[in-house]
């Protein structure tokens, strides 16, 4: 009997955000082939932010945690003797996590290694074991940052794959790579949990949902904005939004501004058992980014059934949504047109169902048991 590959997953943390969801996914399919293992640099909680199955071992390198925030705190107030004490403080964590992940990397005895960031990128590619295979798994969409984009071609180049979570980014890197060794290969993310057809939305209840992290590239602020006209037109409808982060505040601030307190519900940072459930309540999804890599969040509740509206923006959601078919994507960030599609929605049961059945169909494409075989396939390949 052949010896069970050995895959070792390179990531920053484990805590919430949607590089750590992927990896979560990542790892508990590859769990039942190989013996994975997740190595961390940061340990920011006392368990991970998701599911991971009890077969992949997790090793954390670090027992210091970033201090970006007190560093800043300590800058805003201008206690600059200790600003000074956590600069130098950060300085040493960075540092250590450079040092600890090529330690890493150079001791591994794994077959392959998948790097989730392009700082980590470099070090695999560069001390990486030549008779391991080297993988680089890129998220982020470079949003016309040229200057990001010619960091993860350097980054990548001395590896032997890049994978991409969409087409568009993997004809982008894949003639940028085209002179290195490097191949770039589509693999989109995967959506673990896919209700039955008997146990999605009913699309009945008068409610609107969006979940994701209260950053300003989210959009959320324009979300209120959006959904203040449709109160006002419909008064009995709510809005339920699942997530947390930076711009909270101010997105309280605009609520209460609005006199929507009664009808918009922030619930911070849930796990997906709480998500599905709300999402299973709702009828239609709201997406609101500026940019977006992927946008798995439309894949979940795209699997309940739910109508989804975005804007074009939003790169990823343009890979999901085929518009007028299995959702609509807004140009231009027309508010106006945006509106006017919740609006239709509300009005037509009929269209909503038809819309998210569609949904449900795009949604296959991205279940394990169709995401596994493409990363088996890539594997293998060592």
């Amino acid at each position: 009997m052949d010896k069970r590959k050995k895959i070792s997953i390179l990531s920053l943390h484990l805590s919430y955000g949607g590089i750590e969801k992927c990896v979560a996914s990542l790892a508990n399919i590859l769990a039942s082939k190989y013996d994975t293992e997740i190595i961390c640099t940061y340990k920011l909680g006392d368990a991970p932010a998701f599911y991971i199955d009890p077969r992949v071992k997790i090793i954390y390198l670090l027992n210091e945690k970033p201090n970006r925030k007190e560093f800043k705190e300590a800058v805003k107030k201008h206690h600059f003797i200790r600003a000074l004490k956590e600069g130098i403080k950060g300085f040493k964590i960075l540092n250590l996590r450079k040092s600890t992940m090529i330690n890493f990397i150079i001791n591994s005895d794994s077959d392959v290694i998948i790097s989730t960031r392009d700082l980590f990128d470099d070090m695999l590619g560069t001390y990486g074991k030549k008779d391991c295979l080297k993988i680089g798994w890129e998220h982020n969409h470079y949003h016309d940052n040229m200057k990001y984009a010619e960091n993860v071609v350097r980054s990548c180049s001395k590896l032997d794959y890049l994978v991409l979570v969409s087409n568009s980014l993997n004809a982008f890197y894949n003639g940028r790579l085209r002179n290195t060794n490097c191949k770039t290969v589509f693999i989109p993310n995967i959506i673990e949990y896919i209700p039955k057809e008997d146990d999605i939305s009913k699309l009945k209840n008068h409610k609107l949902i969006s979940v994701g992290r209260l950053s300003h590239e989210k959009g959320y602020l324009d979300l209120i904005k959006i959904f203040n006209i449709v109160h006002h037109d419909y008064p009995d409808w709510t809005l339920d939004i699942i997530g947390d982060g930076d711009e909270r505040e101010k997105i309280e601030k605009l609520i209460k501004k609005d006199n929507l307190e009664d009808s918009v519900t922030l619930h911070g940072f849930r796990d997906k058992d709480y998500i599905y459930s709300h999402l299973h309540e709702a009828s239609i999804y709201l997406m609101t980014s500026y940019t977006e890599s992927f946008g798995i969040v439309l894949l979940e509740a795209m699997s309940e059934g739910l109508p989804c509206i975005a804007f074009s923006s939003a790169e990823g959601a343009g890979e999901i949504i085929t518009s007028g078919s299995n959702g609509y994507l807004i140009k231009n960030r027309n508010f106006g047109a945006y509106i006017k599609k919740i609006e239709d929605l509300i009005e037509n049961y009929d269209v909503r169902r038809k819309i998210g059945l569609e949904g449900r169909k795009t949604v296959r494409h991205y279940s394990p048991e169709t995401v596994s075989k493409k990363w088996f396939k890539l594997i293998e390949k060592k």
